[in-house]
């Protein structure tokens, strides 16, 4: 089922596509229709930097669980970081 629900947010960081490296500045997070990945449903992320045109994207196509388990790295990797060097970023 579609929920349609879509989350945005500002970010800082950089994607690599097709021509190389380029800034993201926004992530856009929904649970949808997967473009390519064969599963019903997915939770589908681009990366992009709005201001450069469509080009500038990466996007990924996540089953639920595979999300579930990027969200649980990522919060375990960030969790390990000494405070001094985040504060650093």
């Amino acid at each position: 089922m579609c929920t349609y629900a879509t989350e945005q947010v500002d970010i800082q960081g950089s994607g690599k596509g097709r021509d190389g490296w380029f800034a993201v500045s926004s992530a856009t997070v929904y649970y949808d229709h997967p473009v390519h990945h064969l599963a019903g449903h997915t939770l589908n992320i681009d990366f992009a930097d709005r201001s450069a045109g469509p080009a500038a994207r990466v996007a990924v196509e996540l089953t639920a669980e595979s999300a579930e388990a990027l969200v649980a790295a990522i919060t375990a990797a960030l969790a390990s970081v000494p405070p001094e060097i985040r504060a650093a970023g």
